[in-house]
């Protein structure tokens, strides 16, 4: 599969590129973002898949996440997807951020007509996996995801039902419980249809509650985010975690909000985390 280069750009003495490819699952152009520490020159390294949230891009991380520094010094590379489909024939809803571009929910669609584009589950678990795996210096067996807000729903939905390819998970402020939340019940009725069981397949509290099994999972949730108690709930997951025995750390930040002033506040940390699991 063709790789176009963007741009790329030295930074921490490892390289920052943008990239496109014409992807066959979303039948549309996708951009990615991919940095690779100074370890990459002369060696295979860890990484993690970077999920951002509703309305974001690749770029929103890039621009604010404060990631390279440590990943550098880790020696981690770190992969950003875009958060759905792109491009003039993808189905849109331009007055609602809650649906269409920019509010992919990481899910394969099967309603009409976002069935044709969104299939961002199957993208970023299969053919963007597959295409960083065979153009960058990535270990196959240290692979880890992380995420925020709709990118964390992403990412705990992936790792408990792929263990096997991600490794390792974390979530910044997640969208813990979807079946349940205002801002996310719109997006899944429109792309999965009104049968509330086939959303369970996406929702955190549901896989587990339905036998979903992860080793450990690390969540940080700002205080004084606006979304907490409408969006978020993180305490579903904590209840979910400790019923089925899953070991989950939940660190709950006074004064912070669901902005990327929260995120990379907690970056370093997130990325040791992954780190100490991965190797």
């Amino acid at each position: 599969m063709t790789l176009e280069t963007i741009s790329e750009a030295k930074a921490f003495d490892g390289i920052q590129g943008v990239y496109r490819h014409q992807a066959i699952s979303t039948n549309c152009a996708m951009t990615f973002a991919v940095f690779l520490p100074p370890q990459a020159k002369t060696q295979k390294c860890p990484a993690l898949f970077y999920l951002s949230g509703l309305t974001c891009t690749h770029q929103n991380v890039l621009d604010k996440g404060e990631y390279r520094r440590m990943a550098a010094e880790l020696g981690m590379i770190i992969v950003c997807p875009d958060t759905s489909p792109r491009g003039d024939e993808v189905a849109d809803d331009p007055d609602d951020w809650q649906l269409g571009k920019g509010a992919g929910f990481y899910l394969d669609a099967t309603q009409a007509p976002w069935a044709a584009h969104y299939q961002m589950q199957t993208y970023v678990r299969d053919e963007l996996y597959d295409l960083v795996l065979a153009n960058f210096p990535i270990d196959p067996a240290r692979i880890g995801v992380f995420g925020h807000s709709m990118g964390g729903h992403g990412a705990l939905t992936l790792a408990l039902k792929n263990p096997q390819k991600f490794k390792s998970c974390s979530a910044f402020a997640p969208i813990v419980n979807p079946s349940s939340c205002d801002w996310s019940i719109k997006g899944l009725s429109a792309y999965l249809g009104d049968d509330k069981d086939a959303w369970r397949a996406y929702d955190a509290v549901h896989l587990i509650e339905d036998g979903a099994r992860y080793d450990a999972l690390l969540v940080d949730q700002g205080e004084a985010d606006g979304f907490l108690d409408d969006g978020l709930k993180p305490w579903l997951l904590r209840e979910a975690c400790e019923k089925a025995g899953i070991g989950l750390t939940l660190n709950m930040r006074e004064g912070y909000d669901h902005s990327y002033y929260f995120i990379s506040s907690f970056m370093d940390d997130h990325l040791r985390w992954h780190a100490a699991r991965l190797g």
